[in-house]
């Protein structure tokens, strides 16, 4: 394996994240700060939870899938990238995104 790829790529992405905590945190932070009502930052809050929840849901699904269009591929003996197997994996993918998407209005409530 070409670890001079991913050492990079691995930085970015760990510095990124750090970022994007930092930011919430400070956004939280300030948002409590303000004195704002407690009604409003309850729901914030919850919101916020929420949609992390439906973040890991989204992304559990959809590596299933893909990981199921990998088992496809490796059940056929399928050993080259070709448009055949690149349509596997993109099947796989947005057949998880449906899922997630079918899932996700089963759970929540009728409007």
């Amino acid at each position: 394996m070409n670890f001079e790829i991913l050492i990079p790529i691995t930085l970015f992405v760990s510095i990124a994240y750090v970022i994007k905590v930092i930011v919430d945190a400070r956004t939280r932070r300030a948002l409590i700060g303000t004195n704002g009502s407690e009604e409003l930052v309850r729901s914030i809050m919850v919101g916020e939870e929420l949609r992390q929840k439906h973040s890991s849901l989204r992304w559990g699904v959809t590596l299933l899938a893909v990981g199921a269009g990998f088992a496809l591929i490796e059940a056929y003996g399928w050993d080259h990238v070709t448009p055949g197997v690149i349509a596997v994996l993109a099947l796989a993918t947005g057949a998880g995104n449906l899922a997630y998407y079918f899932l996700t209005r089963r759970m929540s409530p009728a409007t």
